[in-house]
């Protein structure tokens, strides 16, 4: 206790630094998880409070999940969910990581400043915003595309129900709102980089590709690594915003907007049922841990230092 008390003295400044954002993690992070067992209960609102609701619910185990996997939708909610990650997390990363570098090439840091902020400004943005951005475009009536379209003596095109474009388009938007956020980390690394690298390999006769190429990247692996085990962790998760919002949740695009997140709000604003989405909240986490111990196993296996623990 005695060698508690003096590390905490010593580190005190440190402590009240971390203190407001550990509470917050206790508060809504840590103590929620106890509220998982409503998953595992046909939950119902007493009207006398959570923990009266809870306990006077019945226990039913697993039959929660079923609605994930008893489902027709279950095979294309889950292909749409893993496929829009997996290309939101190797196009994203190529796009910030080549961003981050070009900044690092640019000799102008007030340029640098000025494309920064503007390309962080829509991570600040709400889906329901840039959906009324992107409505501007695509409205059938009123759209700016279907306008150009008709002045020009052409038919206008209903892109609501126009299902091949609009894979692209969700990644597209998906990736121009988050890589702004993500490239400022990157580059921060890159400034970080001794100089003396480039120096020594400008010295050698390095071309400004080999320079990134020996350089830039390996110096960014570590990084790469970290950001990319924890996105793999979500790569069950959707951003329902964007997935919802964006296609004005038409029914005509399910095949290629319905993911695990949008599918488990529509059955619940049909049917109310708070222990079905507590079920689907937790099979996520439950998935997302997993992936994320194995692919910190595999990272460890390549590279101890480039591990996230």
């Amino acid at each position: 206790m005695k060698k508690f008390v003096k590390t905490l003295r010593e580190n005190l400044i440190f402590f009240l630094m971390v203190l407001p954002g550990a509470a917050w993690l206790i508060l809504f992070f840590y103590i929620p998880v106890l509220g998982n067992v409503v998953a595992f209960k046909d939950y119902h609102i007493t009207g006398e409070g959570f923990i009266d609701s809870v306990m006077k619910s019945k226990w039913v185990g697993f039959d929660n999940f079923k609605f994930l996997f008893s489902s027709k939708d279950a095979y294309i909610i889950t292909r749409n969910t893993v496929l829009y990650n997996l290309a939101f997390i190797f196009l994203g990363l190529i796009v910030s990581v080549g961003i981050a570098i070009i900044f690092s090439e640019m000799r102008s840091k007030r340029l640098v400043k000025v494309f920064q902020t503007s390309m962080l400004f829509p991570y600040f943005l709400s889906w329901v915003i840039i959906s009324f951005f992107t409505d501007a475009f695509l409205n059938v009536d009123k759209g700016l595309i279907n306008h150009i379209l008709t002045s020009l003596g052409m038919k206008g095109i209903n892109f609501y129900t126009e299902v091949a474009i609009w894979p692209a388009l969700l990644l597209f938007l998906g990736i121009w709102k988050g890589f702004g956020y993500s490239s400022v980390m990157y580059y921060a690394t890159i400034m970080g980089i001794d100089p003396t690298f480039y120096e020594a390999a400008t010295v050698d006769g390095a071309s400004k590709w080999q320079r990134i190429r020996h350089i830039t990247i390996p110096q960014l692996s570590s990084l790469i690594t970290v950001l990319t085990i924890l996105a793999i962790g979500n790569i069950f998760r959707a951003d329902f915003g964007l997935f919802y919002q964006i296609p004005h949740n038409s029914g005509a695009l399910y095949s290629v907007t319905n993911v695990i997140d949008v599918y488990v709000y529509n059955g619940l604003a049909k049917s109310g049922d708070i222990a079905m989405a507590a079920a689907a909240g937790l099979y996520q986490s439950v998935v997302g841990l997993i992936l994320v111990l194995l692919s910190n196993i595999v990272a460890r296996r390549i590279d101890k230092n480039a591990a996230l623990f």
